[in-house]
């Protein structure tokens, strides 16, 4: 499997744990407000890592770093991705893994094979005909929704996490996917930073102001246990009453 990217280690990619990052090419998506989309769609003009760099990293700062992020594009859908996870967990490493929950055969085998400890799955927009546009491809709701029961059900850490992206996700919008994730731990909502996304209309719209965003996680705090806002100056964050 190729590397396309590697972060010896990053404070912000798994929230309390020093981690290393890895990134993986390619997805089955194509989200206009997506930052990796030369990873995405023209993995070839990125400049594949080296195994023995990896290696030597990890072996290095073993006993330093808590975990490994893998991440992309979309890890999922490499046949290779459960003997990367594998190799990374006999180096006596936790793993976490970013993904789109569109392929929840694959999560699964991933979590039964006790692969990962801790997954980040991102949802898009409102579980409506808005998925698909947010996510730039056809999305198969059945399969977010199964991604959904299987990490809430699962007993791995895991989160929920949506971009607010002011064209897919209104303040009225928050109880709706509320209700797909009731009960949840952890929510958080991102705040959508244009100036590196994929699509010139995404890029031209302004992000929502804090206050809206404060106000949305006040909405998101009603159905799980934990609803925080990422990406504006305080990171805020609230629970179920």
């Amino acid at each position: 499997m190729e590397i396309k990217g590697f972060i010896e280690t990053s404070l912000i990619d798994w929230d309390g744990r020093l981690a290393a990052v890895l990134f993986l090419p390619g997805c089955n998506f194509r989200c206009p407000m997506c930052h990796n989309h030369q990873l995405v769609q023209h993995p070839e003009e990125v400049p594949t890592v080296d195994w023995g760099t990896v290696e030597a990293a990890l072996a290095r700062h073993r006993g330093w770093i808590d975990g490994v992020v893998v991440t992309g594009g979309e890890p999922t859908i490499h046949a290779e991705l459960a003997t990367l996870l594998r190799w990374i967990k006999q180096l006596g490493l936790a793993v976490k893994l970013d993904t789109n929950g569109a392929l929840p055969d694959v999560l699964g085998h991933l979590i039964g094979d006790r692969l990962v400890d801790y997954v980040a799955m991102d949802i898009k927009a409102p579980l409506d005909e808005r998925y698909a546009r947010a996510a730039g491809a056809k999305a198969d709701l059945g399969a977010i929704r199964r991604s959904i029961a299987l990490l809430m059900a699962s007993g791995v850490g895991y989160e929920f996490r949506t971009t607010v992206l002011p064209l897919y996700m209104r303040k009225a919008d928050v109880g709706s996917i509320g209700r797909e994730i009731k009960g949840a731990g952890l929510w958080a909502l991102q705040q959508y930073l244009p100036g590196h996304a994929d699509a010139e209309t995404a890029r031209r719209l302004w992000p929502y102001r804090d206050e809206i965003l404060l106000a949305m996680r006040e909405e998101g705090a009603a159905f799980v246990e934990r609803c925080v806002v990422r990406g504006i100056e305080t990171v805020a964050e609230g629970g179920a009453a």
